[in-house]
């Protein structure tokens, strides 16, 4: 079933994302105020998609899923094209020592809180997606580096994929006992 396979593949990050926010950590580009605010609603969302997926059938949700991706993406490149990555910005932010986005005021902060809820629940609920909804939306802001964008959103990673495990044994808790 979709919540097997989605239960499968979090398991197995657990395993990938955590050496990989390692290397990003390494490499100094990661940003740690930026993964808390990203990273624990995104495991919240996770957790809830988990158990949402566990108890319902996703083959409506395929469609709306694959669309924002879509229309993510198309946005990424539009941007690109009309809109240029300002790197001289993202180098002063960096100099500064701010994460994505720059400074984390109420505003950023509440946004990237939506942003890993929604997308939190998208990867767990429909089997993927927490890299290309969070990526995508923080390098269409073009207000960081990529590499320090990727090494954030890589290090959060491993929050969503640990909730996401859990709300699947939470979920699937009669069914993986049968197994």
């Amino acid at each position: 079933t979709p919540a097997h396979a989605s239960a499968a593949v979090h398991f197995a990050e657990m395993g990938t994302t955590l050496p990989s926010g390692a290397s990003h950590w390494k490499l100094r580009n990661v940003h740690w105020p930026t993964v808390f605010f990203l990273g624990v609603p995104g495991a919240i969302g996770a957790f809830f998609g988990a158990t949402l997926l566990s108890n319902l059938s996703t083959d409506a949700a395929k469609p709306v899923i694959t669309a924002i991706l879509a229309l993510l993406g198309f946005y990424v490149m539009l941007r690109s094209f009309l809109l240029p990555w300002n790197r001289t910005q993202a180098a002063e932010n960096t100099a500064k020592g701010y994460g994505p986005g720059g400074a984390p005021t109420r505003k950023s902060k509440l946004s990237l809180g939506l942003l890993g809820l929604g997308g939190g629940f998208l990867d767990a609920s429909g089997g993927g997606g927490w890299g290309p909804v969070t990526t995508s939306t923080l390098m269409g802001l073009g207000k960081a580096e990529p590499r320090k964008i990727i090494g954030t959103v890589s290090a959060s990673e491993f929050l969503v994929s640990v909730a996401a495990s859990l709300g699947f044994i939470f979920g699937l808790a009669g069914e993986l006992q049968e197994v």
